[in-house]
C-alpha cells in the first residue's frame, strides 16, 4: 500500500510517500511544495494544486493522510493554512484517493506513545520506522512522513 502523507501550509506543503509491505515501511519519495510569499494567495493556492496534481499523477498513492488543523497560536496563519488544506483535499478527491486526517497530537501518540512528544522524539521514531539514519532536512517533510506512518499504524486501514 502506498500512503501519501501531507503536512499542509501556504508557504510550505510537506509530503512523504511511503510503501508498506508486510509491516515493512519504505520511503519512496518526499519533499515540499514551496510558494513565493510575493505572489497573491490565489496564485499560491494554484501552485499547490498544480504541484500536488503532478505528484499524485506520478506516484499514484493508494490513500493519503493529511494533518488536521487542530489549534493555532498564530491566528493570522490559520486561514491561509485552511485554504491550502482545502486545495490539497480537492486534489486528492479529484483522483478518488481515500483521505484520512490526523491531529498532530494523534500522530505523536501513534508514533511515540505520547501525544505531547517533542519534535525530536517524533523524528527519532520516523528514523526507526524507516530503518534509516537520514531524514529530510525540512521539518514539514519529516512531519508529512510521520503522518503517513501514523496512518499505516492506525486502525483505520
Amino acid at each position: 500500500m502506498r500512503i501519501l502523507g501531507i503536512d499542509p501550509g501556504m508557504a510550505i506543503v510537506g509530503y512523504g510517500l511511503i510503501e508498506v509491505k508486510d509491516s515493512e515501511i519504505t520511503l519512496l519519495t518526499s519533499g515540499s511544495i514551496q510558494t513565493d510569499k510575493k505572489l497573491s494567495d490565489s496564485k499560491r493556492l494554484l501552485e499547490i494544486y498544480n504541484d500536488l496534481t503532478t505528484i499524485v499523477e506520478k506516484y499514484q498513492p493508494d490513500c493519503a493522510s493529511v494533518e488536521e488543523l487542530f489549534f493555532f497560536k498564530n491566528q493570522k496563519t490559520v486561514i491561509p493554512v485552511a485554504e491550502a488544506r482545502g486545495v490539497i483535499i480537492t486534489v486528492l478527491e479529484k483522483f478518488n484517493i481515500p483521505t484520512f486526517s490526523y491531529t498532530p497530537m494523534v500522530v505523536k501518540q501513534v508514533l511515540t506513545g505520547y501525544g505531547r512528544a517533542e519534535k525530536k522524539e517524533v523524528e527519532q521514531m520516523v528514523r526507526i520506522a524507516l530503518n534509516s539514519d537520514k531524514l529530510p532536512k525540512l521539518d514539514d517533510t519529516v512531519d508529512a512522513i510521520a503522518i503517513a506512518i501514523c496512518h499505516s499504524r492506525s486502525a483505520v486501514n
